[in-house]
């Protein structure tokens, strides 16, 4: 995981999007590229390459946010898990 966040980062760094990505525009590019992957199941036959596209788009814009605010994903991640865990039972 941490070396898939440094290549995000760097990535980031190289295009110099970290300097004008705020929190703000982290979350609301988020949603808008979780709409763009909603659109692919509009279609009848969703293509998986342009899921694949839109979903690494919200993966890398909400990875993004998390380390701008330096969190830790696995621990947010496992945290959740819990949290669902002790909301819903578990099928017999």
């Amino acid at each position: 995981m941490e070396e898939l966040l440094k290549t995000i980062q760097d990535f980031r760094i190289k295009k110099g999007w970290h300097l004008s990505d705020s929190l703000h525009v982290l979350a609301k590019s988020t949603l808008v590229e979780a709409a763009e992957l909603l659109e692919c199941f509009l279609e009848e036959n969703p293509q998986d390459e342009a899921i694949q596209s839109e979903l690494a788009d919200v993966l890398m814009y909400a990875l993004s946010l998390a380390m701008d605010k330096g969190w830790n994903v696995q621990t947010m991640i496992e945290k959740k898990l819990l949290d669902v865990d002790t909301r819903y039972p578990d099928v017999p």
